[in-house]
């Protein structure tokens, strides 16, 4: 394969991973919108933007296996269909339900897209070199295009209705469709392999109770039997999981792998940055709309210093691996990316914007540069013929999480800001649900006198920042812990073994 065809596969594959990435958060600036004509409550929030993740996480490590047996182009090719499909199921949804419904049809999409790109650029550049920066491109697109998706949004708000933001997934999925089906080769397929769906149903089951879990136990009435009972659900789901991997002659996850701890390293590194990413920006594109009074253009504006510094972070990681080696990088990188959400927590309130901005900006550098290293140490420390295997583990970390940082994140905020909103007793008939979130209080407040809606507003603002700091101080903290727990993993890897294992 010539160097010309080379990069068209890595540009093809790297459109729609774009997509991929970019519809985890591209609705973070259509919320209060859609939340609006929709009239969604704080639980349909969570699961419209959480079921993408969550299921595409859960469906991730057996399509990577799937690919691997009908062949990573067959499988490219399917997902971009079902993910065009869904695309028009979301964009004209007429209720939350439906909305739900066409997110989790996209993650099916997405699901069996995701983990083929990876393979496929594993496979098409066979020199490491070259594999290193793929990777890297491939990296930067994952993490920058997550963070490009409230600009996006922001965008199309400006000028069209919430179900925008799904319809321009059109013309890159045509196009990428038509360029595949001509230009990327076909890859081996090793059709004598099982496929296990019930490991799939298995570990969707695990995590989806998980989640509920979290939500529930930071609700306004949470219910402690409930909460327990889904816990209990999810940890039998997991468990049953494991167990049937153990048994299978083709597990979905090689638990071996595991053995490598740079490989560990990076799935740690991989999940908790992402986790970050993605729930920070969550909460940030709420608060400069909701509180700050931004556009959803300009709050995407506001926030698109972290993602294009992660877009310059992947050829940074890239240079600079050879050199520090993967294990310093690891730890490193998130350590940069704690001292940006530092920065940003002391210059929040009172400093200029220009200074926020330089904070998101760290904040890029150092989850651009994880993301690459993350992708550079799973993918170069597991075997070629676990590509599809290696990169589901991956795309599992990154999407695992996403899920976790919206679910906890999301419920700290939720659960601060409900502690925090004490109703007065002049607002004493305001029915209990403007507790839930800022955006049921700011519905409610429309049916108030101006007085009374204004003070409500107010409140519910207040309370919100409350739940801000607490989603800052959590993530420095997952951060931070992250980083101390691969260090303390990874100190001991030699030099060789960090540049060298796994990848000849």
């Amino acid at each position: 394969m010539s160097k010309l065809q080379r990069w068209t596969v890595l540009l093809i594959v790297s459109s729609a991973l774009f997509l991929i990435v970019l519809d985890m958060t591209v609705l973070y600036a259509a919320l209060p919108r859609l939340t609006h004509d929709l009239q969604a409550t704080a639980s349909d929030k969570l699961w419209i933007v959480n079921a993408y993740a969550l299921v595409m996480a859960g469906l991730l490590l057996g399509t990577g296996t799937l690919g691997d047996k009908i062949g990573h182009k067959r499988m490219f090719l399917m997902g971009l269909i079902v993910f065009g499909v869904a695309t028009l199921i979301a964009a004209f949804s007429q209720s939350p339900a439906m909305l739900i419904f066409g997110r989790v049809v996209l993650a099916i999409g997405a699901a069996m897209m995701m983990p083929a790109t990876l393979s496929l650029i594993r496979v098409t550049f066979t020199d490491d070199n070259e594999r290193s920066m793929a990777i890297g491109v491939w990296a930067s697109v994952a993490a920058g295009g997550a963070g490009l998706g409230p600009l996006v949004g922001g965008f199309l708000l400006d000028y069209f209705w919430w179900g925008s933001v799904f319809l321009i997934n059109i013309p890159v999925v045509l196009v990428a469709l038509v360029s595949g089906w001509f230009l990327i080769p076909d890859s081996k397929a090793s059709e004598s392999k099982p496929w296990d769906l019930l490991s799939s149903i298995f570990i969707m089951i695990g995590m989806v109770s998980l989640v509920y879990a979290v939500k529930e136990a930071s609700s306004r009435n949470a219910d402690l039997t409930t909460v327990l009972i889904a816990v209990a659900v999810g940890v039998i789901g997991l468990a049953l999981f494991v167990d049937r991997q153990r048994r299978l002659v083709y597990p979905l996850v090689d638990f071996s792998l595991f053995k490598n701890r740079l490989l560990i390293g990076g799935v740690l590194t991989a999940t908790f940055s992402a986790a970050v990413n993605i729930g920070f920006m969550y909460a940030l594109t709420q608060r400069m709309q909701l509180v700050e009074g931004m556009t959803p253009l300009e709050a995407g504006m506001f926030v698109v210093a972290t993602p294009l510094a992660s877009f310059f972070a992947g050829a940074w990681a890239g240079w600079l691996l050879p050199r520090l080696g993967m294990a310093r990088m690891l730890w490193g990188t998130l350590v940069v990316a704690a001292l940006g959400l530092l920065m940003f927590y002391i210059s929040y309130e009172e400093m200029p914007h220009t200074i926020q901005f330089i904070a998101l900006m760290v904040l890029g550098l150092g989850i651009g540069a994880a993301t690459t290293t993350a992708s550079s140490a799973i993918m170069n420390n597991a075997p070629v013929e676990r590509a599809g295997m290696a990169a589901s583990v991956e795309e599992v970390s990154y999407e695992v999480g996403g899920a976790i940082g919206i679910a906890v994140l999301g419920s700290v905020l939720s659960f601060l800001y409900t502690r925090a909103f004490e109703i007065p007793s002049g607002l004493n008939h305001v029915p209990q649900v403007v507790r839930d979130s800022l955006d049921e209080a700011m519905l409610v407040s429309e049916t108030l006198p101006q007085a009374q809606a204004e003070a409500l507003v107010e409140l519910g603002k207040t309370s919100f920042e409350q739940g801000f700091v607490g989603v800052m101080i959590a993530s420095m903290v997952i951060l931070t812990v992250t980083a101390g727990v691969v260090w303390k993993m990874t100190r001991h890897v030699t030099r060789e073994q960090d540049l060298f294992s796994g990848s000849h």
